[in-house]
């Protein structure tokens, strides 16, 4: 399909009200092996990826788990969905315990040739607000590709940080992960699928996961930091239960740089901005 096919897509808007319910948190505290922030406190950057997911029912559902097609998000039929990356700017806390609602905006659909074939790229911005102030504001890059061999390496080696924590990703952690955060996706559970249909040679983690996993580890290595935004981009997929390494180091007054890989290289670039 052309761009111009796409463009009834762009502007189309949903709102998603949900509570920052403290029985969820706890599940998320476990499933990353955190602290549970008590009822009233802040919920820890990237956690609110759990809320705000409408159910949908298995009926609804396409051969890869996630929802079908052509709603909310235009249609990419026969293509493999991806969360490539995002950015996000943070104004206050979420609160656990309290309301909050999404409104999720399409902003840009554009359709390009690479190397791999014909990707569609979907932007959406998401805005998170609470007691009527806005707390996140995000982008969302989604890209729909041709089916594809998986990328073994990112030709982007590791390189010393100061700091880095070691992950070693099981797969009822990525079970626990696609619970807490109700993503049906088949890629990061089940293995028949993802071997014989999408050509992985194991389990793939979570982009999100291993996100929130690499600002998680720079809020701890630099507790003072307050957080002004994230953007974060995918390079390659992880295969569980191989080990990878979250780290990074700061660039300069007010911004670091973060990265996640293993030996066969970088999985995921990240910048942060902080006061």
């Amino acid at each position: 399909m052309s761009d111009s096919a796409f463009s009834a897509w762009i502007g189309r808007s949903e709102e998603i009200h949900d509570q920052i319910s403290r029985n969820l948190v706890k599940r998320i505290a476990a499933t990353l092996g955190e602290a549970t922030p008590a009822h009233g406190e802040a919920l820890p950057p990237l956690w609110h990826w759990a809320f705000f997911q409408e159910p949908v029912a298995e009926s609804g559902l396409g051969e890869d788990g996630h929802p079908a097609r052509g709603g909310f998000l235009p249609p990419a039929d026969d293509r493999n969905r991806m969360w490539a990356g995002g950015r996000l700017e943070f104004f206050t806390a979420l609160r656990v315990g309290a309301e909050a609602c999404r409104v999720s905006t399409i902003k840009h659909i554009e359709e390009k040739r690479g190397r791999t074939g014909a990707l569609l790229f979907v932007t959406v911005q998401h805005d998170y607000l609470q007691d009527g102030q806005l707390a996140i504001r995000e982008e969302q890059d989604i890209v729909y590709r041709e089916p594809t061999p998986p990328k073994a390496g990112s030709g982007e080696p590791m390189t010393a940080g100061d700091w880095r924590e070691a992950v070693t990703p099981s797969s009822t952690m990525l079970f626990r992960y696609s619970a807490v955060t109700f993503n049906g996706h088949r890629i990061h559970y089940d293995w028949p699928y993802v071997t014989d249909s999408e050509g992985y040679p194991g389990l793939v983690v979570h982009g999100p996961l291993m996100a929130t996993l690499n600002l998680g580890a720079f809020c701890r290595a630099n507790p003072q930091a307050r957080l002004r935004r994230f953007a974060f981009r995918g390079l390659r997929p992880l295969i569980a239960p191989n080990p990878f390494e979250v780290g990074g180091r700061i660039a300069g007054e007010g911004c670091a740089e973060l990265w996640v890989g293993n030996e066969a290289g970088l999985a995921q670039r990240a910048k942060v901005q902080f006061d």
